[in-house]
């Protein structure tokens, strides 16, 4: 249920975000024009610009401006002509309406709960407390020349124990694509390299390089290690924007237990209630 209730929170915050993120609430909702004597206000023009194709958006403000503006003024004629025509009155439009109108309340709620009480210091309260819990994790700093055969290794580490310097050895003599950077590969992390590589990069000492050949199905290699460190944490800008949406989507998922909590909800058919299950098992399973 977890899972599915994440991806659904997910899609909802960017939805509710986009929704209320691309305008702020006036304090003086204007009237722009009036069609049939009714008018039409500053906040739907704002509405009909968030709605726009997105090819729109490399338009300039101007003329994205007139474009929704346009769009609006033509939804409203033909709206109109619908009333008259009797269209409002239908079943169906009637469900229709009430859904949109559910789901306006919903990103509505979700804002006013939320979105709008979640601060800047939550966010990097939260950030501190990531960082506090996650280990750093080793990395470290090596170069490499990589050869055809276990003979050419052998002759490269005799070379360097002749006190020949690894970076040259490594234009001169690798194979790889880090050659002519002399077999810069820079920092890396566990997981990063194929296992035989990473074992014998991980058990040099600062400095070192590697005393027998290490084959992997790339070639044979010569290892030194250059640094080891531990991995700094990601600075707070570079994850703000995803710690807010981990912030939204768990507050989201509250709102909803709480209101299943205090509200029935019965799928009245059978089929439809198996389909859901599938999906979120009930949580006493």
């Amino acid at each position: 249920m977890q899972v599915t209730l994440q991806l659904r929170a997910s899609l909802v915050v960017l939805a509710v975000c986009l929704s209320f993120g691309a305008y702020a609430q006036d304090t003086e909702d204007k009237v722009i024009a009036t069609i049939g004597g009714k008018p039409v206000y500053q906040s739907e023009l704002t509405f009909a610009e968030t709605d726009l194709d997105p090819q729109f958006s490399r338009l300039p403000a101007d003329q994205r401006t007139a474009a929704a503006l346009s769009a609006l003024l033509d939804i409203k004629l033909i709206a109109l002509q619908a009333e008259k025509a009797g269209l409002g009155k239908d079943e169906m439009f009637q469900r229709r309406l009430e859904f949109l109108k559910d789901r306006a309340l919903h990103n509505e709620y979700f804002r006013a709960k939320v979105v709008d009480g979640l601060t800047e210091e939550a966010v990097k309260d939260r950030y501190e407390k990531e960082v506090a819990a996650t280990p750093p994790e080793q990395e470290v700093k090596a170069r490499h020349i990589l050869v055809d055969s276990e003979e050419q290794a052998k002759a490269v580490i005799a070379e360097l124990e002749a006190g020949k310097d690894f970076i040259e050895l490594a234009k001169e003599k690798s194979t790889g694509p880090s050659g002519p950077q002399g077999g810069d590969l820079g920092y890396f992390t566990r997981g990063r390299m194929v296992p035989e590589f990473e074992e014998a990069a991980f058990a040099l000492e600062t400095g070192g390089y590697t005393k027998e050949p290490v084959k992997t199905q790339f070639g044979w290699h010569v290892i030194k290690v250059e640094d080891k460190r531990d991995t700094p944490p990601p600075q707070f800008a570079q994850v703000a924007d995803q710690i807010r949406r981990v912030l939204l989507q768990e507050q989201y998922l509250a709102l909803i237990q709480e209101a299943r909590a205090a509200i029935d909800v019965e799928v009245t058919d059978k089929n439809l209630q198996d389909l859901l299950n599938a999906v979120n098992p009930p949580a006493n399973q």
